[in-house]
């Protein structure tokens, strides 16, 4: 028989790895009973009862705010009041993360943490973990009992509403402390499984999507390189940054020039078929690495991918991709930075009304920018040789080009448009929308408005040319980004009014 539900009550705590445990210790045993009830139902024995467990949660009740440094966007209470969450995967997921927000929150409040149980059932979906199918094994009469013992995944009140500013705090609760509840989250880990072949756990601080395999394709060969062994003491010194390589099917290559590496080789699970939107993860210890995926082609693809994406709070994302270049003066290779996005992409228009801008912000575009030359060799005012910044515009019909002409051209005239394609607004956008710095460098592949639209021959010398400089300018700025610090990437300009204080 299982034994029953150990009892936590709540605690205070002045320090964040004390609080940080207690976290960890609460959420384990509650998901080590929900897993050990589970074996029992699913073996025949009998539960008594419905059996239920919660998430750990995490307060704090400031009476006075002060802030140790105003320079900050994040860490902080915007008023006096009961500021909570729920929290989920501490150990092997948010541990940096929890661990950091903590800390903020202490040194800017003169108030403890309290961390207790809450009243939020962990879904048995969710405790058991993202590689089980719990209806697998289990026959129809035993799928039936299992809504009457467990609790199962609900969508009632798993939205969007505070990262959307529409959240209103019902009277005698405390306002949210973090973007998303435990729940939320744990849906978004589920889906990263199914849409990107591997763990949450392994995914990095730092993102770049594509919509091309090619880039895919590079980003392996250059992530292989790092794993193997060398002799040549720089080389060496700048693979031992990086831990690991996690491709679909959670197969792991571990770094050989480590020699304590925690990470070892695994096979992981083998794929029938590649996922939708496979991801690749370049790993380092404190999760600084970067994570490449393809997300293939459209503005749904985009949106659904950093909706969940956005849960694991990432430092950066970047788009790089293929665009139309819009203007004359543009060739087959040329850069496009984007300054501005014309999102007629349409499927945020729900969250993000399209009248709300989306600012460039200068971290990033003088990162990508500062890459750009590093890679290509151009300085200053050589730059425009081969760059345009300006607006992209981001549409949702990929045969654009069919569209009466007097009606597309208008909108991309008035627009100052220098380039159109199908991701890079509905990334930048929801990166707004989560507090998620972004930004897009494309590279021109086709010029439908001047007589050179994407033909077969012409795209496979391009992609042969330009993705390999392409991608090392992506990794060359998330090395900058790196380096600049979180405190810094993370601008005041992604945050509202009322801000929670969670990352």
């Amino acid at each position: 028989m299982v034994k029953s539900l150990k009892q936590f009550r709540p605690k205070k705590f002045k320090d964040a790895q004390g609080a940080y445990n207690y976290i960890c210790e609460i959420y384990q045993t509650h998901v080590e009973y929900l897993r050990d009830c589970f074996e029992e139902f699913s073996s025949g024995r009998a539960n008594s009862g419905r059996i239920s467990a919660c998430y750990p949660y995490i307060r704090i009740d400031p009476k006075v705010v002060t802030r140790t440094d105003t320079r900050l966007s994040y860490g902080f209470v915007a008023k006096p009041g009961s500021y909570a969450t729920t929290v989920t995967r501490p150990a092997d997921i948010f541990d940096h993360y929890l661990k950091d927000q903590l800390r903020l929150l202490l040194l800017n409040h003169d108030c403890p943490v309290e961390i207790g149980v809450s009243d939020q059932p962990i879904p048995l979906h969710y405790a058991l973990s993202e590689d089980y199918h719990l209806e697998g094994d289990l026959d129809n009469d035993k799928i039936k009992a299992l809504h009457a013992c467990f609790d199962m995944p609900d969508l009632n009140g798993l939205d969007d509403e505070v990262a959307n500013n529409t959240y209103i705090v019902e009277p005698g609760q405390p306002s949210p402390l973090s973007l998303f509840t435990a729940p939320r989250t744990d849906l978004s880990i589920m889906r990263l499984r199914h849409y990107c072949g591997a763990t949450a756990r392994h995914f990095q601080n730092f993102v770049i999507f594509t919509n091309y395999q090619f880039y895919i394709d590079e980003f392996t060969r250059i992530c292989r390189d790092i794993m193997t062994q060398t002799d040549d003491p720089q080389l060496k010194a700048e693979r031992c940054e990086y831990t690991a390589f996690v491709e679909p099917g959670n197969r792991i290559t571990a770094n050989k020039n480590l020699k304590d590496n925690p990470e070892k080789d695994d096979k992981g699970t083998p794929l029938n078929r590649m996922p939708q939107m496979p991801a690749f993860h370049l790993k380092r210890a404190d999760g600084n690495g970067i994570t490449m995926v393809n997300i293939g082609v459209g503005p749904s693809n985009a949106k659904t991918i950093t909706d969940h994406i956005a849960v694991l709070r990432p430092h950066t994302w970047l788009m790089l991709g293929h665009c139309a270049g819009l203007r004359n003066s543009q060739s087959l290779g040329d850069y496009v930075l984007a300054h501005a996005y014309l999102r007629e992409d349409h499927v945020l228009d729900g969250d993000l009304p399209i009248s709300i801008p989306i600012p460039a912000l200068a971290e990033i575009q003088l990162a990508l920018e500062e890459a750009v030359a590093k890679i290509t060799g151009f300085q200053g005012y050589d730059l425009k040789k081969i760059m345009r910044t300006g607006t992209v515009a981001t549409i949702d019909d990929r045969n654009w080009e069919l569209q009466p002409m007097i009606r597309q051209n208008l909108r991309l005239s008035q627009s100052r448009a220098i380039a159109l394609e199908m991701e890079s607004g509905t990334i930048a956008a929801n990166g707004f929308r989560f507090r998620v710095p972004y930004g897009t460098l494309l590279c021109v592949s086709d010029k439908p408005l001047h007589g050179q639209p994407k033909l077969p021959g012409m795209a496979d010398s391009f992609y042969r040319e330009r993705v390999d400089q392409h991608l090392k300018i992506g990794l060359k700025t998330m090395e900058l980004l790196r380096g600049i610090g979180n405190e810094r990437l993370h601008s005041r300009k992604l945050r509202s009014f009322n801000e929670v204080a969670f990352l």
